[in-house]
């Protein structure tokens, strides 16, 4: 597990001015991104427990989206460049380097976690790890926002990312593994592909029980 994420965030260090380009404006182009993380900050803050992690926060564009949403959020990620530009281009914000398989945070002490396609290079054999990760620090009723690539096939479908390889998701498949680390599955949207690639994009809004 370590060697491949070792290189994952090896590959988004060599990236970061280009990738931070491409999301400079946030998710002005991205409707359907941007309505979920929307219906995920209403129903955070409903819960009262606004803490909020954006796991694999790059660049830091929607750790800033969470807290203009009213959000406690703080961002982690992997790559130490990465987390280099969102500080500077957030100062105001909060973010830290970890491991998605090992979150330094406590039990239940989330009232959300964002994973805005930060899995997709995980290995098909390692996912249900990270969601039992998320839905440990996750508060009972706290929420998870899961975006992906979706494929109609009924296995992952690994390809050749543009940073490091990765894997698109069966929606169903990816939401039973949910279910299996103590998630339910609230609401699912799955909707055109928005790069060239051709895979659908897809997200999973899960409830911690």
């Amino acid at each position: 597990m370590t060697r491949h994420q070792d290189e994952t965030g090896a590959a988004y260090d060599g990236v970061v001015a280009r990738y931070a380009a491409a999301f400079a404006n946030g998710l002005e182009h991205q409707p359907f991104s941007r309505n979920m993380i929307g219906t995920f900050a209403e129903l955070v803050r409903q819960t009262g427990s606004l803490r909020t992690a954006d796991l694999g926060c790059g660049p830091g564009h929607l750790t800033d989206m969470l807290t203009g949403l009213g959000l406690d959020a703080f961002g982690l990620d992997l790559s130490p460049g990465m987390l280099a530009h969102a500080r500077r281009a957030h100062p105001e914000r909060r973010f830290a380097q970890a491991r998605m398989e090992s979150l330094p945070l406590g039990d239940g002490t989330l009232g959300g976690a964002l994973a805005h396609y930060s899995m997709i290079h995980t290995p098909p054999s390692e996912l249900p790890g990270l969601l039992a990760e998320q839905a440990r620090v996750l508060a009972a009723d706290g929420l998870l926002l899961a975006s992906f690539f979706a494929t109609e096939e009924r296995e992952p479908v690994r390809f050749d990312h543009k940073v490091a390889p990765a894997y698109s998701w069966p929606v169903e498949r990816l939401a039973e593994l949910a279910a299996d680390a103590g998630l339910f599955v609230v609401a699912k949207l799955i909707h055109d592909p928005q790069s060239e690639r051709g895979f659908l994009d897809a997200h999973i809004l899960a409830r911690r029980a």
